[in-house]
């Protein structure tokens, strides 16, 4: 009765078991994997958000399978406020990157093209990918002091059925950025194979390290679909809403746009209050991103001052986004360490095999995490490993 594609394995991992568990039975749980931001304590401009969702346009059907265009040029102005020039005509609004994604799967692959991935990377694209009937085929990451892109291996994965190259930029979770002389690589690579980027920008805003981070959006090497929304940007994952934004050679960025806009006029699915508050969201962004990277700052630097403490563990570099990647020692697998973490700390976080770390010894957590409970966490967790024999 059911399609093939939707075949998973639905029955919870032995972490998920075990933390549902805990939390009915009642016992506390310093939870260090919060990606949440409408739940960790932010101050939000609430009257303003909630008056822009009550323009009296909204009244008034008007279809455009791009999005209206007065919501596109606020993407245009974001931008722009990252000295990056975008064309309005490129952007598509979506509900989600998600969708966005939907939409690029089926404008280049037909069922079992493939598309290559970052590994370690966020655990998504998976479902996004069987749900299209797209084959997803991990490239690595390598780390040696810093994360960098292993072309020979992702060279190496190409076939006649490749058709794009994800990249995350920044990275969840490893939070590098591709480095400039990576994507005048990816550049010469793609275009010489007819393969197209597809670039996924939603923790863009948020770097740690000096100079402003550079974008896909404009990028002119080779087909290339940026992404990204106000899930992160504004912290407002509940209003639904994402952009989709091509580039690239100008003959082949018309052919993908011209299938773009036959596909989402097929489904039209932004609804009008939050296109027509898209500019105000957008305004607000900077005193709910100035309020998380206090946090994560703090958190990166409450970290690194009890690591300094004990000798197990370390983390890894970061340069952008809410999370850390912790190594530990390699003992035990990830999942294990996890679950025994969670059984006698009552500290939950999430093992380096749930985004495809290619080997044991590593935790992430979250650096959006309220900073008492980080602390304490942390503080929890270090205990343990220390005494461990």
């Amino acid at each position: 009765m059911f399609s093939d594609r939707t075949n998973w394995k639905l029955e919870a991992n032995r972490l998920s078991e075990a933390l549902a568990k805990r939390r009915k039975s009642g016992q506390p749980v310093l939870d260090l994997t919060a990606s949440n931001p409408t739940t960790c304590g932010f101050s939000y401009h609430a009257g303003a958000t909630l008056r822009a969702l009550s323009d009296p346009k909204s009244l008034v059907y008007e279809p455009d399978p791009r999005g209206l265009f007065a919501p596109r040029r606020a993407v245009v102005d974001y931008y722009a406020s990252h000295k990056v020039r975008v064309g309005v005509d490129g952007i598509f609004l979506t509900t989600s990157t998600s969708e966005a994604y939907s939409f690029v799967f089926r404008t280049l692959c037909n069922p079992g093209d493939e598309i290559l991935i970052p590994e370690p990377s966020y655990p998504l694209f998976a479902f996004l990918a069987e749900i299209q009937d797209v084959k997803l085929v991990p490239y690595p990451l390598i780390y040696d002091h810093d994360w960098q892109i292993d072309f020979h291996a992702l060279e190496g994965t190409i076939t006649s059925r490749t058709r794009a190259v994800i990249v995350v930029h920044p990275n969840n979770p490893t939070g590098h950025f591709t480095k400039p002389h990576e994507i005048t690589a990816l550049n010469k690579i793609c275009a010489a194979r007819e393969l197209a980027i597809i670039a996924d920008e939603v923790f863009l805003d948020f770097a740690l390290t000096a100079g402003p981070p550079s974008s896909f959006a404009a990028n002119q090497g080779a087909l290339t679909f940026t992404m990204s929304g106000i899930s992160k940007i504004c912290g407002l994952p509940q209003m639904k809403t994402a952009w989709l934004i091509t580039s690239g050679p100008e003959e082949i960025k018309a052919r993908a746009i011209e299938r773009l806009e036959v596909i989402a006029d097929t489904y039209l699915s932004m609804n009008a209050p939050v296109q027509y508050a898209l500019a105000t969201f957008l305004d607000q962004r900077q005193g709910f991103q100035t309020q998380v990277m206090m946090r994560v700052r703090k958190n990166l630097s409450e970290l690194d001052r009890q690591l300094e403490l004990q000798k197990p563990c370390a983390r890894l570099d970061v340069e952008a986004g809410w999370y850390a990647v912790l190594r530990i020692p390699a003992t035990r697998s990830d999942e294990d360490f996890a679950l025994l973490l969670l059984d006698s700390r009552g500290v939950y976080t999430h093992p380096g095999h749930f985004y495809d770390f290619p080997a044991h010894g590593f935790l992430v957590v979250s650096l959006i995490t309220p900073e008492e409970d980080f602390a304490e966490g942390i503080k929890l967790l270090l205990a343990m490993f220390a005494d461990q024999p």
